[in-house]
Order: C-alpha cells, then sequence, then structure tokens
C-alpha cells in the first residue's frame, strides 16, 4: 500500500503527466463541440467573427444572429489574436485556439516559484474550471495565465514582458487592468512605464493594417458603450451573469437596483489597505498573494462574472493554498469548501433542483471564493510573509 501511495504520489506529482492532461481534454472538447453541431461552438463563431467583420469594417459588437447569436464584448485588439485561427477551417481552428489558451495557462503555472510538485497539484485542483471554461473557447483560461507572468515577470525584473501580459489582457477584456496591482513592486518603473506606452500604441495601430484608423477608433467608442450596456443587462436577477458578491447580496435581497458602488465603497479600501505594509513589498510570497486577492477581486466584484469565469478566481485560490507554510484543518477545509461548492457546483454532483433553485438563483458558486478572499485580506494585512509562507 505505502508503494502504491508513492506511486500514485510521484504520477500525479508529475508536471508532464497534468500537461498532457490538460492538452487532450482541450483538443477533446473542442472536436467534440464541432461535431455537435454551431450550436456547441458559438462563441468561437463570436470570437472568428470578430475577426471578419473588423477586415469588412462592420460593428464587432452588433449581432449577427445568421451567423451567431450573443454579442461580442472584446475589444478590437482581439481581432489580431484570434485571426490566425479565424484563417483556418472552422474545426482546426478550434482545437487550435484551445490548445493556445491552455498553453499560455499551463506556461504561467510553470514559471511560478512553487516546487515542481505543487506546481503539478496546483494545475489538478484547476481542471475542474478549466474544463468549464475550455467548454465555451474562453479566454479567460490565456487571461488567467497573462495576469500571473505579469506578476512573475515584475519579480524577475522583466519589466516589457510584464507590460505586454497586462497590455494584452487589457486590449481584450478590460480585466487586464488588474496587472497593475503589482506596479508598487515594480523596480524599474520608468522602463516599465515608457515601454507599456510603445507597446499600447502598436496594439492600438495594427487592427488597422487590416482595417482603416476611421473603424479602429470608433470600435473603441463603440466598445465602451456595449461594455455599460452589458453591466446593465448583468444585473437580473436569475440569470447565469452576476456569480459576484454583488450578485449573491442582490438575489439573496431580491433587489436588483442595488448599485456595484455601494460594494465598491467597502471592497476597494479592503483591497488597497495592505498596501501600507511597504516592509512586506521585498518578499515574494507577498506580491503573489496580492495577486491571489486581485484574481479574487476581478471576478467577486464583477456583474459579468460567470461560471466560465471562474479559472480566474479559482487560480487565486490556489496560490493562496499552496503558498501557506502550513496546511492547517481551517486552511484544508476553505479549500475543499472551493472544490466542492464553486469548482463543482454546476456539475452532476448537485442534483438540478438544487442548481436551479439554489446554487444558480442566489449565485452561491461565489460564496466560497468570498471566504476565501476575505481570509486573503486577513492575511495579507496582519502576516508576516518572510516567516508564515512557503514555496516548496
Amino acid at each position: 500500500m505505502e508503494k502504491f501511495k508513492r506511486n500514485f504520489l510521484s504520477f500525479i506529482g508529475n508536471y508532464k503527466i497534468i500537461f498532457a492532461v490538460y492538452v487532450i481534454i482541450c483538443v477533446i472538447t473542442a472536436v467534440n463541440n464541432y461535431y455537435r453541431g454551431p450550436q456547441s461552438y458559438n462563441n468561437y463563431l463570436l470570437f472568428k467573427y470578430v475577426y471578419v467583420h473588423t477586415v469588412e469594417q462592420k460593428n464587432i459588437f452588433l449581432q449577427y444572429p445568421d451567423l451567431f447569436f450573443d454579442s461580442n464584448h472584446y475589444g478590437v485588439f482581439f481581432s489580431a489574436l484570434i485571426a490566425p485561427f479565424a484563417l483556418l477551417q472552422d474545426g482546426l481552428g478550434m482545437v487550435a485556439w484551445n490548445i493556445a489558451n491552455t498553453l499560455v495557462f499551463l506556461f504561467a503555472i510553470y514559471k511560478t516559484p512553487f516546487s515542481d510538485q505543487k506546481k503539478s497539484f496546483f494545475a489538478w485542483l484547476c481542471l475542474q474550471e478549466f474544463i468549464t471554461a475550455s467548454l465555451y473557447y474562453q479566454f479567460n483560461i490565456a487571461l488567467t495565465g497573462l495576469l500571473i507572468l505579469s506578476a512573475v515577470y515584475i519579480y524577475e525584473r522583466k519589466e516589457v514582458q510584464s507590460v505586454t501580459a497586462i497590455l494584452i489582457g487589457v486590449f481584450v477584456k478590460i480585466y487586464g487592468i488588474v496587472g497593475l496591482t503589482q506596479f508598487f513592486f515594480i523596480k524599474n518603473k520608468t522602463k516599465f512605464i515608457l515601454s507599456g506606452l510603445v507597446i499600447a500604441g502598436l496594439f492600438f495601430v495594427i487592427p488597422m493594417i487590416y482595417s482603416s484608423p476611421e473603424f479602429v477608433t470608433q470600435c473603441y467608442a463603440d466598445w465602451f458603450h456595449s461594455l455599460i450596456e452589458k453591466n446593465s443587462e448583468n444585473q437580473v436577477l436569475g440569470n447565469m451573469q452576476d456569480i459576484s458578491l454583488m450578485g449573491v447580496v442582490r438575489r439573496i435581497l431580491g433587489d436588483p437596483s442595488i448599485s456595484n458602488l455601494v460594494f465598491l465603497a467597502f471592497g476597494l479600501p479592503l483591497f488597497a489597505l495592505p498596501y501600507v505594509r511597504i516592509k512586506q513589498y521585498q518578499h515574494y510570497a507577498f506580491q503573489l498573494m496580492i495577486l491571489a486577492s486581485s484574481l479574487l477581486f476581478l471576478v467577486l466584484f464583477s456583474s459579468s462574472s460567470e461560471s466560465p469565469t471562474y479559472i480566474i478566481a479559482v487560480t487565486g485560490v490556489m496560490i493562496w493554498y499552496f503558498l501557506q507554510k502550513e496546511k492547517t484543518p481551517f486552511v484544508i477545509g476553505l479549500l475543499i469548501f472551493v472544490i466542492i461548492f464553486t469548482c463543482f457546483s454546476t456539475s452532476d454532483l448537485f442534483p438540478k433542483f438544487v442548481k436551479k433553485n439554489y446554487i444558480i438563483k442566489y449565485s452561491l458558486k461565489a460564496v466560497p471564493c468570498i471566504v476565501v478572499w476575505l481570509r486573503v485580506c486577513y492575511e495579507l494585512l496582519s502576516k508576516d510573509f518572510e516567516k508564515n509562507y512557503s514555496f516548496k
């Protein structure tokens, strides 16, 4: 039995194994959806036509029911990222797109300072949320990786790479802006800012190469209005959006009119308060705990959060968990709470009646992550990051 246990731990602790599992799953998901028909890969079609419509200079934020349902909310720069995949036959493009997102995410985990075994367990524990996101061809998978890389590169003093990762996220989905929560840890801020300005200018111009300056400029104005409208649409009781701290409160109280500003009024100060601990800045563990807080905050305080968005929040939970030097029963209990009630809340682990009338109705998928975020805030404000945390 002891030998079996050692072999099993060695197997699942091998990063190459989980790497292969992720790639196989994302390929199978794409192929399966392709053969089930366009209704199963609507998101990919929506993404593909961001490029097609940019080339044709058609409004990329309108609905085109003859091509796909729903509407795009990604910036026009996204057309450059999706272009290599959009030019392929749909089946190949879908597989390649899923693989590309997966590789960014896995590379980011690989770049973290955790031991190889911790990196493997990290990836295993994110697998369920990864599957949920990959089913919908979510850019959130790559975005999570980019946010991790932005923090890792800052610690490695690679300012150009860090700001590039941040700006890709910003120009695609705005969410990338949370990468700037690591700004205070940058050693060469001048290099970071100047290179950021150059790269931002480049990202702004790139879509003009296959479109036009007038169209691209108009796209940014249209994007702003699109996001405003989407935020209003999300604040509806019982839909599949607003799986957030705000959504939990709004749905329990039955009042969709409660403004996001009410929650941000306490959330932002609590998020920002740890920055007063300047002496902790030097510790990599403190920087990564800020990243964990940022990933959780991003999802919990966004009315656009939906089930596939939780790859971001759960990754934040895993960073918090694997930083813990001592895995107390309380810490392990919180992890199990997240795995069961966040990761598996929309799976067949729960009966349909429970999912529909409780989990979805009250946005309960967010609750475990809310608890962990509050715990992260407490640790950021009270712990010594030189003594209490470890990467081994």
